[in-house]
């Protein structure tokens, strides 16, 4: 019958591990150095073998116990992280974020949605515009978080991580290298809008811009109604339109960093969004962006 590994056996064991003396580990953990040695022995017993040899002068780990150290410390790090999340006390109040709208449409609704149903008491507003204005509603105490766009090599705030760029159109659209390239934007100062136009510009090749728009909803019909192409983040492109990298006239486009900004006295409540924020998108899984 299997037999579980108990966290306080655990937590002895890697104590023991740290200090190499049965007396300053059972210190660390406030118990007596006879109950630290009863637990390991415990302890042997639940896997069956020796954790340490010990001698009067010193105490040495195994290669059992070596490999048994790795999985106790993984233990023991989510069960303080559990309790932790579970023992926090409930945030709430309100948290105003500023987001550009193409991330407040793809990115923040199921992260906000995860953090609306573990703190019921928060109350969040989000507002869409460009990053530049919404920076400076940031620093003017008007919003508590925002996430913005940077170019890699002009990072600011806290990177959540990095992203391709790709060029997109509408499945049906085809490229007339003789006419100017039309384009669909965000309003001037995305910063995806001047590596776009950077980047013809490096190539000479001529443009004109269509439609400019702080809507992602708009940007994807307004591509889908007219032979125009646009710039995007690869997990922000509509499933509706086409990758067209690597064709003639469209050149290779830098990755991007999506950070977020907080407020300098940014309150608890609100600090526990812009960690959550981060972590989430640190660990969201970008879209393939190629197979569309």
């Amino acid at each position: 019958m299997k037999r579980d590994l108990e966290i306080d056996l655990l937590r002895s064991f890697v104590a023991v591990a740290a200090h190499r003396n049965f007396t300053k580990a059972a210190n660390s953990v406030g118990r007596t150095q006879s109950a630290v040695s009863f637990q390991i022995k415990r302890l042997e017993d639940i896997v069956g073998k020796r954790l340490f040899e010990r001698t009067r002068q010193s105490v040495s780990i195994t290669h059992v116990g070596e490999a048994l150290l790795v999985y106790a410390n993984r233990i023991l790090a989510a069960n303080d992280e559990a309790l932790a999340h579970i023992q926090r006390p409930e945030a709430a109040g309100l948290v105003r974020i500023g987001a550009p709208d193409d991330y407040a449409t793809f990115l923040l609704p199921p992260i906000l949605s995860a953090i609306s149903r573990d703190n019921p008491r928060l109350q969040i507003e989000v507002t869409s515009d460009n990053a530049d204005e919404l920076l400076l509603r940031l620093g003017n105490g008007a919003l508590d978080i925002v996430l913005a766009t940077h170019p890699i090599e002009a990072v600011a705030g806290e990177v959540a991580r990095v992203e391709p760029l790709h060029w997109v159109a509408a499945p049906t659209f085809l490229d007339d290298p003789s006419e100017p390239l039309s384009m669909v934007l965000f309003p001037s100062g995305c910063v995806c809008r001047d590596i776009a136009l950077d980047a013809l510009k490096r190539i000479d090749r001529s443009w004109n811009i269509a439609y400019s728009t702080r809507s992602i909803g708009l940007m994807e019909q307004a591509l889908l109604a007219n032979p125009s192409v646009s710039v995007m983040e690869a997990s922000i492109i509509p499933d509706s339109l086409k990758v067209i990298d690597g064709r003639e006239g469209f050149p290779m486009l830098p990755n991007v960093a999506i950070s977020v900004h907080r407020t300098t006295n940014c309150k608890a409540h609100a600090a526990l969004v812009a960690d959550s924020i981060l972590t989430s998108l640190g660990g969201t899984q970008m879209r393939e962006a190629t197979s569309k």
